[in-house]
C-alpha cells in the first residue's frame, strides 16, 4: 500500500512487460483485507495486472477523501480508456474482463455517445434495471438489458474516457455520485446504461444520517438549477433555456 497512507497503485507482477492499461480499477479503501479480496477476484477473472491498473485512495484511518473529491483524483491518476469505479466489497463471479469488453462493444454499436455503464440503476421511466447478487437477492436480473439509465448504483460504474465527465465540486459525501455522473453525461449529450454484467456486492447499502444529508444536498443543488428558465447572454446572442431543457 502507499507509503503516504492516502493514494496508491498496486504494482504489476514482477517480470511482466507493461502495456498500456486496458482498464483502471479505482476504489476508495477503508478495509485493506476487503480490498485485497476484491483485487484477487478481479485478477482471477481476466483483469491481470499487466493489462490493468488498480488505483486506490486510502481511507482506512479516517475519511481523508470523500467520494466526489476522491473519484475526481482517481480519474486524473488513471491511464486506461475505461475507468472502473467500484466498492471494495464487490466480488466478480463468472463475468470477467472479456465479458465486460463484449458488453461495452455492444454499447459502442447501440450508442456511440455512451459515457457510463453500470450493473444497477434507475431508468427514465422510474423503473429499476439490475444485474447483481447482493443481500437483497441472489442472481437478480431485472429489466431488459442494456437499459438506458437516469442513475447508476455506485457499487460498479464504468466510465468511458472518450466521453470525459466530471463530478460536482459543490457536492460532498459518499452517496449519489452515480446520479451526479449521469446528469453530467446527459448535459453533455451523452448517455448512461445498465448492462448485463453480473457480480456480487457484499453490502446491502447504507441509509444512515449521512445518506439523508447527501440526498438533501443533491436535491437542493439540482432543484435550484432546474427550477427556473435560464437567460444567457453571449457576445453575439441572447439565449433562453426553458425549464424542460434537460429532457431528451
Amino acid at each position: 500500500m502507499a507509503a503516504d497512507g492516502h493514494t496508491g497503485a498496486l504494482p504489476i507482477d514482477a517480470g511482466l512487460a507493461r502495456a498500456a492499461p486496458r482498464f483502471s480499477i479505482c476504489t476508495l479503501v477503508t478495509d485493506h483485507a476487503q480490498y485485497r479480496a476484491m483485487v484477487a477476484s478481479f485478477s482471477a477473472n481476466g483483469f491481470a495486472r499487466d493489462t490493468c491498473e488498480f488505483l486506490y485512495l486510502d481511507n482506512s484511518e479516517g475519511p481523508a477523501w470523500d467520494a466526489y473529491r476522491g473519484i475526481s483524483r482517481l480519474m486524473t491518476m488513471s491511464q486506461a480508456p475505461f475507468i472502473i469505479l467500484c466498492h471494495q466489497d464487490v466480488r466478480l463471479l463468472d463475468d470477467g474482463a472479456e465479458v465486460l469488453a463484449v458488453r461495452l462493444a455492444e454499447l459502442d454499436a447501440l450508442d456511440p455517445d455512451w459515457a457510463l455503464a453500470g450493473n444497477a440503476g434507475g431508468t427514465d421511466a422510474g423503473d429499476l434495471a439490475i444485474r447483481i447478487s447482493d443481500p437483497h437477492g441472489e442472481d437478480q436480473h431485472r429489466g431488459a438489458l442494456p437499459a438506458r439509465a437516469a442513475s447508476l448504483d455506485e457499487n460498479f460504474i464504468v466510465l468511458n474516457r472518450d466521453a470525459p465527465l466530471g463530478l460536482s465540486a459543490d457536492l460532498t459525501g459518499f452517496h449519489f455520485y452515480g446520479a451526479d455522473l449521469c446528469l453530467h453525461a446527459r448535459l453533455a449529450g451523452r448517455s448512461a446504461w445498465v448492462i448485463d454484467f453480473h457480480l456480487r456486492h457484499l453490502s446491502p447499502g447504507t441509509k444512515d444520517a449521512g445518506f439523508k444529508a447527501a440526498q438533501k444536498r443533491f436535491e437542493g443543488k439540482y432543484r435550484a438549477l432546474f427550477a427556473r428558465d435560464w437567460r444567457i447572454r453571449t457576445t453575439c446572442a441572447r439565449l433562453r433555456l426553458k425549464r424542460n431543457w434537460l429532457r431528451r
